[in-house]
């Protein structure tokens, strides 16, 4: 002990007297750590995501491509309603299923209070026991066995209840309203609040059966392979190889496809691990959070760069000092200190210094969490990194695995170099440095350097794509656009119409507004696409896919959108009766899919959607819906 108390009092006094030497390892550890901590706060998070999952590792996502004429049109995560029952029935690798359709954003209501904003999903009763989402109150096994029964959020039971004392089995039986839905849902569990790491995410969940027994019932989402508007996830038995059960899938497709005969495409199905979803998903119409799990790992690359360069700048400064502290070797070993006991003494050094570069880094940590947390739109804390570790570890594996390479890495070299001088060499002032010494010093130097550099470059890249992309034309101008998500408290119907014009007038008149247009979704949304489109007539057996999506009059000229052939929509073109709609705009990549030889040539033609006849009345310029990733459709 004393032996150790006399190692950490020489450290400490030899750190004090080289006040500046010190002040630029701590400093330089201090301002590598921080980064570093920061980096695998957010790398740890998005890794992490789904894995409260008691089931995570069984659960799967059903994906499927479509083809159509050869060509692959869908590469998505939606489905047929059937597909995760019939798997389940089919294959007994599979041991659950559950479907979910998300009913949107809506208002939700009870009494005279109302809360808007609420995320919600339809899903069966069988969702509560694959996934891991604890109630508060309320019974798992029938909370969402019976149409219109629902399960709140810890947080949306309290605004719209005001739950006091954490009376949550007080509200259980109480009904509340839903959008524009007038039949009463009735509450039967609470659950907590959706952790943050979670791709689904919702404020309520509702019954599944609640689609088949309302007032207009959607029947194909019962037992269906003709539309594809379902989300299923399966379990598996503990240890299935996921992989030898989706070359089953082949044969499945053509059972209940025969090829293309049923849907008009051709259906490859493949399962997802649910811990890819969140990071690996390169799929349409996603349901959840998605990352990019190549930003994810360079991020995590950097962090180990960023403190590579900081231990070897302490090495090299370590050694660089080393003819200072030669003569200090020297008069050591003559009084007696041995090798082993000169390394400790440097290891301690290192010890100290790395510690007390720590605890400052923990400091400047919290002092940014805040504003970092606002940069990546995320309630992150190091607690979170230290009790977890890495990817959900159960031990504060990132603080020791930091703590022990920084100490052993940084400090070993030196401490050997120090601890090998020759004490009469040294104290007869003979004292060279070797060239092994200094070839790996330089080697350091050099290494550092080129990470350095390398960390610039990609940087001075990264910036120069994000420029060039924003600078890109995109059909449209999007700059000084706002998206209003306006009430929606009725259904679709000839006051819908009146409301919703009535709501873009208000809009108008407020000043500085240059004008507002509708449309069901906006540019980077997720359109819905039509299959089987050809042109009247034609008898050629070949079908098109393509984006739709409704607009008003005022959107191609709110958004800038070139009229390139015809007219704009007017008034008379727009019908609360879906049987009576059939004029429509159609973009250039279109009217060339076609076969049109030009924008002209196209208006006043008519194609076949959905078995019924649409009328082309105008062409408009292409526009990117999506990120320039993505080739216009």
């Amino acid at each position: 002990n004393k032996m150790l108390q006399n190692y950490f009092r020489t450290a400490w006094r030899n750190l004090i007297k080289n006040k500046t030497f010190s002040f630029i390892n701590v400093a330089g550890l201090c301002i590598g750590l921080s980064a570093c901590l920061l980096i695998l706060q957010y790398v740890n998070f998005e890794l992490s995501y789904d894995q409260f999952n008691k089931n995570a590792d069984d659960i799967y996502r059903v994906v499927n491509d479509r083809f159509q004429n050869g060509n692959l049109v869908q590469h998505g995560t939606i489905t047929y309603s059937a597909v995760g029952k019939a798997m389940q029935d089919e294959f007994p690798e599979v041991i659950n299923h559950a479907r979910v359709e998300p009913f949107g954003k809506l208002i939700i209501s009870a009494k005279n209070k109302r809360i808007g904003d609420q995320q919600v999903l339809a899903v069966d009763n069988s969702f509560l026991s694959m996934f891991s989402y604890p109630l508060i109150a309320g019974d798992a096994a029938i909370a969402l066995k019976d149409p219109y029964d629902v399960i709140l959020s810890e947080t949306a039971a309290r605004k719209i209840f005001d739950v006091k004392d954490n009376n949550f089995p007080g509200i259980l039986g109480k009904t509340l309203l839903m959008g524009s839905d007038s039949t009463p849902y009735k509450i039967t569990a609470i659950c907590k609040d959706v952790v943050e790491n979670s791709h689904l995410k919702f404020d309520m969940l509702a019954s599944y059966t609640t689609m088949l027994a309302s007032k207009n019932p959607y029947k194909e989402a019962d037992y269906d392979f003709k539309d594809s508007d379902f989300w299923h996830y399966i379990q598996l038995k503990h240890g299935t190889d996921y992989k030898r059960l989706v070359a089953k899938f082949a044969a499945f497709s053509f059972r209940h496809f025969q090829g293309n005969k049923i849907s008009g495409s051709d259906e490859k199905f493949y399962l997802q691990p649910l811990s890819r979803a969140h990071l690996y998903s390169d799929f349409e119409y996603e349901i959840g959070d998605t990352a990019s799990a190549i930003v994810v790992w360079g991020l995590l690359i950097i962090a180990g760069l960023i403190i590579i360069i900081a231990w070897v700048n302490y090495v090299n400064l370590a050694t660089a000092k080393s003819m200072e502290r030669a003569k200090e070797v020297g008069i050591r070993k003559v009084v007696g200190a041995s090798k082993q006991q000169l390394i400790k003494q440097f290891l301690t050094e290192s010890f100290i210094i790395n510690i007390v570069a720590l605890i400052i880094a923990l400091l400047l940590v919290s002092l940014l969490q805040k504003n970092f947390n606002h940069l990546i739109s995320h309630q992150l804390s190091l607690s979170d990194l230290f009790e977890k570790g890495l990817n959900g570890y159960t031990i504060p594996i990132s603080f020791i695995t930091l703590l022990v390479f920084g100490v052993l890495g940084s400090g070993f070299y030196p401490a050997f170099v120090l601890s090998s001088f020759k004490p009469i060499l040294v104290l007869k002032g003979k004292f060279l440095h070797t060239t092994k010494g200094v070839f790996l010093r330089k080697a350091l130097v050099v290494s550092q350097f080129a990470v350095t550099v390398a960390l610039i470059a990609g940087s001075v890249v990264v910036y120069r794509q994000m420029k060039f992309m924003s600078a890109q034309q995109l059909g449209m101008d999007i700059s000084e656009m706002l998206i209003i998500k306006p009430p929606s408290l009725n259904s679709f119907d000839s006051t819908f119409i009146t409301k919703e014009n009535s709501f873009k007038k208000a809009i108008e008149k407020i000043a500085n507004v240059d004008g507002a247009a509708s449309s069901g979704v906006v540019p980077g949304d997720e359109m819905a696409r039509s299959f089987n489109i050809h042109r009247l007539n034609d008898t050629s057996g070949t079908t098109l896919t393509m984006r739709n999506m409704g607009a008003d009059a005022d959107f191609i000229n709110v958004y800038g959108i070139k009229l390139l052939a015809g007219r704009n929509f007017e008034a008379t073109d727009y019908n609360p009766d879906y049987n009576n709609l059939h004029n429509i705009l159609i973009n250039e990549m279109a009217a060339r899919m076609l076969g049109f030889a030009s924008a002209g040539e196209a208006v006043g033609k008519s194609i076949k959607r959905f078995g019924k006849q649409w009328d082309i009345v105008g062409v408009i310029d292409n526009f990117h819906h999506k990120s320039l990733r993505y080739a216009v459709e």
